[in-house]
């Protein structure tokens, strides 16, 4: 078993919040799973692919990775994405070739691309709907 990474779109931090206990998918919400892929250092890699953004920018934002909700030492959490990554993701073209950078990166190591570019496809309908309802996006995590 390992780390569990659902992504949502909310209205506000403390709706976020409120999907801590059972995951945003129990609460109604749309959630693209997302195994092994953490808000902070691996989304942040995409968003410096898809963006331009430095990732050493990326990291210091309060958004990136954030808490909203902790409980049980950590091991439910909701954490905070940015809107940058967010409206890069709406705005992306070339999912595949995006993928296959993605998959370079270190902490994917030899991840399949095509896995990735499916998860990227979800992830950018999840963000496109986001931008449309001025919703931000969050990760649910299960350890």
């Amino acid at each position: 078993m390992g780390v569990l990474f659902d992504y949502f779109a909310a209205p506000s931090d403390e709706v976020a919040a409120s999907v801590i206990d059972g995951g945003p998918a129990a609460h109604g919400f749309t959630t693209v799973p997302a195994k092994g892929l953490d808000p902070a250092v691996v989304l942040g890699k995409l968003e410096e692919l898809l963006t331009g953004r430095a990732f050493d920018e990326v990291v210091v934002d309060p958004r990136a990775g954030g808490g909203v909700a902790v409980e049980h030492g950590g091991e439910l959490m909701v954490l905070t994405v940015t809107d940058e990554l967010r409206d890069g993701l709406a705005a992306a073209d070339g999912l595949g070739e995006v993928a296959v950078r993605w998959a370079g990166i270190e902490e994917l190591g030899g991840s399949d691309a095509e896995v990735l570019e499916d998860v990227l496809g979800q992830l950018k309908e999840l963000a496109a709907t986001a931008v449309e309802k001025d919703e931000r996006l969050y990760c649910w995590v299960c350890v």
